[in-house]
């Protein structure tokens, strides 16, 4: 008998679980719905159901469907709130303290991750982020070979303060805050970034099937294989391997540690470069002097940006460690872990995913003692103590659609104001296939969602590596011309920010100005200000003899050679040969004049043509930059890279 009752308990419980409504975590406590649009909600709940929803004043009925799913829909209302909203079927459900303003989808790969608390004053940044009509929701890293109807999410919406804004995206903060100090209305931002990430994961599969080369991977992912491969990974766990590392049992750190099969490498420097792929750690090791006076001195070591973390010792003991990527480290050490003559460096290098190493810029990896500095760039060595090879596995970029199934399908159910984008060094390589990829995207998403050509706002990319002093083919200028391209489409925009990068971290701290030259866009595209939001662009040309005139719009109130020299720089010209030159250039008005001694018969004329084109410098005097350019069609280095 007691058997019988303890079934009927637990069939009573399982019943009522079962009948219980359910929400999406798109759907919570604190959420902002989009204004001035219909308002769309779903969830489930057992098949035929009935259920209702009440909100401001509104109230709508529907029956689940023998999916499980119900769906309803209210008449769109203006901004305002806070509200509260009750579902109810066979339980009841009320969420508080929702908003009606405008949402934004915050999407790409690790530039618009990157947190806030990484940025340039993060923690002065992150004391001041109390904007309680500002709410943020972030969703979880996820792949799926399906669309999938509700996304994975830390936790649901929640307003912006200190706590929740400190590890949001530093982008989409920067950008919503503008809006919302602009505009005083709610602004809910949706962060759904991965980094490292390829635009075609981002990319439906409905779209990726009208380009021919994917058609052999997507076959692949048609194969009952491929599912259960992506749903039963094997990636073994990195944490475990590094608690029995070699590295860490044998006390690499010490410095007598017999480093004779260590292999040299010249720092700064990646670990692609050396031809090394996968997850896990290498220990480094660099032998500098210091003298009696320097000893006795303050002493600090200076690293620089390391990809993912690093621990890091001086003379066998430990001076610091960062567990995270995108920090400058300097580590202060204290006199008595100094020594006069020999002092012995090791630094263990641990990547959990993409690429790593210590690769920031020369001047950053140094030692100062005394305030002296001494370089710590050239010959180190190394040696590998762990490493995991995980080709095996599926990863986000090894097909199309993954990430757009399990990241952006959940969305589109979801009412939005429009998208900011930061995505494209991931598929720098391919930069003239871009060209044909971005647009898709953006057409793909707005087809998903079903509003219209809803505002969709990009950022070109920043600048990258050490300059040339020659004019050279660039596939990072080839990429910013792909991305530039796409504001053929309607209600697009673009954010210009070579000027405001890191040519050795590919993840520049300065967000602040990233996020404000967005929401230039979206203030004036968008919401209708008079503002200049936009530098100089390339419109035409004309060829006056040894000279070409080139002719601009979105000039502001007047064209400027900025910085100290007073004239333009970064211009080069060519005549019918292809070769380009450096070039002399003068603004007139609307136009800048373009000219070399070295070509008489001048065709084509291009500007901050490079990877890094540090010498860039035309701006409108709102101080906004032209963005990079050529006037010829001829045929690009990355044109064929498929």
């Amino acid at each position: 008998m007691r058997t019988i009752r303890i079934a009927i308990f637990y069939f009573i419980i399982f019943s009522l679980a079962k009948a219980n409504v359910t929400l999406p975590s798109v759907i919570s406590d604190h959420m902002v719905l989009q204004r001035d649009l219909p308002v769309k909600l779903w969830g489930k709940a057992d098949v035929g159901e009935n259920v209702s929803v009440t909100l401001n004043g509104q109230t709508a009925h529907t029956k689940t469907g023998k999916d499980g799913v119900w769906k309803v829909q209210l008449k769109a209302m203006p901004y305002g709130g806070p509200y509260e909203m009750t579902i109810q079927g066979k339980n009841a459900i009320v969420l508080r303290n929702i908003l009606i303003g405008d949402i934004w989808v915050c999407s790409g790969q690790s530039n618009m991750q990157f947190a806030l608390a990484n940025s340039d004053n993060g923690q002065e940044e992150i004391s001041h982020a109390n904007y309680p009509k500002i709410r943020l929701i972030t969703v979880n890293w996820g792949m799926s070979d399906v669309p999938l109807i509700e996304a994975s999410t830390r936790g649901g919406w929640a307003e912006c303060n200190p706590k929740t804004a400190e590890r949001f995206s530093a982008v989409g903060y920067f950008f919503g805050r503008e809006l919302h100090r602009q505009m005083d209305i709610p602004i809910g931002l949706i962060n759904t970034p991965w980094g490292g990430t390829v635009i075609e994961t981002w990319t439906s599969l409905p779209m990726m099937q009208t380009l021919n080369e994917y058609a052999e991977k997507l076959k692949l992912m048609q194969s009952p294989d491929f599912s259960y491969r992506l749903k039963n990974p094997k990636k073994p766990d990195l944490s475990e391997l590094l608690e029995v590392e070699p590295g860490k049992i044998e006390q690499w750190y010490l410095p007598e540690t017999d480093v004779s099969d260590w292999k040299t490498v010249t720092l700064p420097s990646r670990w692609s470069d050396e031809g090394i792929k996968g997850l896990g750690s290498i220990w480094y090791r660099k032998e500098f002097s210091l003298t009696n006076a320097q000893v006795k001195s303050a002493v600090t070591i200076g690293l620089g940006i390391v990809d993912d973390w690093d621990e890091t010792y001086l003379n066998g003991q430990r001076i610091g460690t960062t567990p995270t990527y995108s920090v400058n480290r300097q580590y202060p050490v204290c006199p008595d872990g100094l020594r006069e003559g020999k002092n012995v460096l090791v630094v263990k290098v641990v990547n959990w995913g993409g690429d790593a190493g210590m690769f920031d810029s020369p001047d950053r990896l140094f030692c100062r003692a005394n305030d002296k500095y001494i370089p710590l760039t050239g010959e180190w060595r190394y040696k590998i103590s762990t490493m995991i090879d995980v080709m095996d596995d599926i990863g986000s970029n090894d097909f199309p659609s993954l990430l757009y199934n399990a990241m952006i399908a959940p969305l589109t159910r979801f009412p939005i104001k429009g998208v900011i984008w930061y995505q494209g060094e991931s598929n720098s390589l391919e930069a003239y296939k871009y060209r044909t990829l971005f647009p898709n995207l953006i057409n793909d998403w707005r087809k998903s969602w079903g509003q219209g050509d809803f505002p969709f706002y990009f950022v070109q990319l920043a600048d990258w590596e050490a300059p040339l002093p020659e004019p050279s083919e660039s596939n990072w200028a080839e990429f910013r011309e792909s991305q530039s391209l796409a504001l053929k489409l309607p209600n697009t925009g673009q954010a210009v920010i070579f000027d405001v990068g890191n040519p050795y971290d590919i993840h520049p701290t300065n967000k602040q100005d990233v996020g404000y030259r967005l929401a230039l866009n979206a203030l004036a595209l968008t919401y209708g200000k008079d503002i200049v939001y936009s530098g100089p662009t390339y419109d035409a040309m004309t060829i006056e003899g040894d000279q070409i005139i080139l002719h601009f719009i979105h000039t502001g109130s007047g064209m400027i050679a900025k910085g100290k020299y007073g004239y333009l720089t970064g211009f080069s010209i060519a005549g019918v040969d292809q070769k380009f030159v450096w070039a002399k250039a003068t603004i007139e008005g609307n136009k800048v004049i373009v000219q070399s001694d070295r070509v008489t018969s001048p065709v084509a004329v291009r500007y901050g043509w490079a990877n890094n084109p540090y010498d860039a410098n035309l701006y409108n005097k709102e101080g906004l930059p032209a963005s990079p350019f050529r006037t010829d069609t001829w045929k690009v280095s990355t044109q064929g890279n498929y």
